[in-house]
């Protein structure tokens, strides 16, 4: 299928064109950066530009036969003052009514419009249990919802199938309200918000884009479903199920007045919540692979395949580590359930590289070869936290379907050398990287490597890991 996105290099919009890109659609992303667009979703994804007064192309929007729209200013990006209160409504409204606009213009139209709300539809609910069928809530939330969907709805009247799924809170790496929490809880400070009473319908975000995928090709998939998990938990729950995965207390509580000073009329969205059950997605057959919120949350953030110990025993006969003496090895496997020849293309190709980096790193290619082969050079920026890196790479071993070396001539490490190893298994591939590496500064680097640099490795290739599974499969998901 052609396949039109708006909102595309959000969290999950990242996330729900790698996942299209496995079934081989032809995916295209609206935006009005091409180069951050280009530099976040890689190589196989076409990018097409809005303009003032243009949001979504014509000629675009008539090849494609659905068209997905997630674009929305964030809830939580600012307080709730009456300008923001107005952005926030014009940033899903007023671009959900010019789609569907020039979708009266085409004769030729999409077979299906999917266009993102949110359970705040339902309002302030308390404990009480959500399906579909709940009414409609009266404070602003709830009504930016209500017109938000009636506005997608009007595609109906062209003959155009609706879905709207009403998202809850989304867990998932590099991004969403997960990663805001975990500095605080990794730091024994995190608790419940408010009373703790609250629900929290929450989902994976795999499950998420697997359900937005199944509603591009499933009829029977109209109107609203509630894309949350099969569980709601109160937040004194959740806050319990992370400190659990992260060995961490959950005992300082965030009082509600405290929240509200911050937050202001935003706070809402916080203290008050929905106990949203994605009754018709069940009804229909989906089948979450994460039913509970500790298996999502011990899927996104124990990272168990990826293993960084001290260097014992022989190196790899290379003059690059002969030169640096490396100290520590990573090493991680993933068996994809793609083809090798597929797998390898991939992971050959530089421009892919931002797509597989958390994007809070800022990972942008400044130098890079049309075609990657034995001697090549890649050079990058990037950033750790506030530190701004530049970094170069050069291709020491290159074999077509089977392995390949970069090392680092120019960045942070003492010493990088990353391979990246390749083989059939069956119609799947197995994929091993192991990098070693030294820090810098000899003993005040080991330090700092147990300290810090181990465990952000651990995040980027568990970022990686996750975006290898959305994009080529893994057993799980090929069942």
């Amino acid at each position: 299928m052609n396949i039109l996105i708006t909102g595309g290099t959000g969290f999950i919009g990242r996330a729900l064109v790698t996942r299209l890109r496995r079934d081989a659609h032809d995916v295209a992303v609206v935006t009005r950066n091409a180069d951050d667009a280009r530099a976040l979703l890689g190589t196989d994804v076409g990018i097409v530009e809005s303009h003032p007064g243009v949001p979504v192309p014509l000629d675009e929007l008539g090849r494609a036969d659905a068209v997905v729209n997630l674009a929305g200013e964030p809830l939580l990006g600012g307080r709730w003052t009456a300008d923001r209160m107005e952005i926030l409504r014009s940033s899903r409204i007023d671009l959900t009514r010019a789609i569907v606009d020039a979708m009266a213009k085409l004769s030729d139209r999409p077979q299906v419009f999917v266009s993102a709300s949110a359970v705040g539809y339902y309002g302030t609910t308390g404990d009480r249990v959500l399906t579909e069928d709940a009414p409609a809530g009266d404070d602003f939330l709830a009504r930016l919802c209500v017109d938000w969907e009636t506005e997608a709805l009007r595609a109906e009247e062209l003959g155009v199938r609706v879905a709207l799924p009403r998202t809850g809170l989304v867990l998932g790496r590099g991004g969403g309200a997960l990663q805001t929490m975990l500095p605080i809880f990794r730091a024994g400070l995190g608790g419940p918000v408010g009373s703790g009473d609250q629900y929290l319908p929450w989902i994976h975000l795999d499950d998420h884009v697997e359900m937005i995928v199944r509603t591009i090709a499933d009829s029977r998939y109209t109107g609203a479903f509630n894309a949350t998990g099969p569980e709601p938990v109160t937040f004194r729950s959740f806050a319990s199920a992370l400190g659990h995965v992260l060995d961490r207390p959950t005992i300082l509580p965030v009082p509600s007045l405290v929240v509200r000073a911050v937050f202001g009329r935003a706070a809402s969205t916080v203290l008050e919540g929905q106990r949203a059950m994605p009754m018709r997605a069940t009804a229909l057959g989906f089948r979450h692979r994460f039913a509970t919120v500790e298996e999502a949350l011990r899927d996104l953030l124990e990272n168990p395949g990826i293993d960084i110990a001290p260097i014992e025993g022989q190196i790899p006969n290379s003059p690059y580590l002969s030169e640096r003496s490396p100290s520590f090895l990573l090493e991680t496997r993933s068996e994809l359930a793609r083809p090798l020849d597929e797998v390898f293309a991939f992971f050959s190709r530089a421009e892919n590289l931002g797509l597989l980096t958390p994007p809070a790193m800022r990972f942008r290619i400044t130098d890079a070869p049309r075609r990657v082969e034995k001697g090549s050079e890649i050079a990058y920026r990037l950033r750790v936290g506030p530190v701004p890196i530049r970094w170069r790479t050069r291709i020491d071993e290159w074999e077509k379907g089977v392995r390949f070396v970069d090392s680092q001539i120019e960045g942070p490490y003492r010493s990088w050398w990353h391979e990246h190893s390749f083989r059939a298994v069956g119609e799947s591939t197995l994929m091993t990287d192991r990098v070693y590496y030294a820090p810098p500064l000899g003993p005040l680097g080991r330090m700092a490597n147990s300290v810090f640099v181990a465990g952000q490795l651990r995040e980027v290739f568990g970022y990686r890991a996750g975006v290898m599974r959305l994009r080529f499969g893994d057993e799980a998901t090929d069942d």
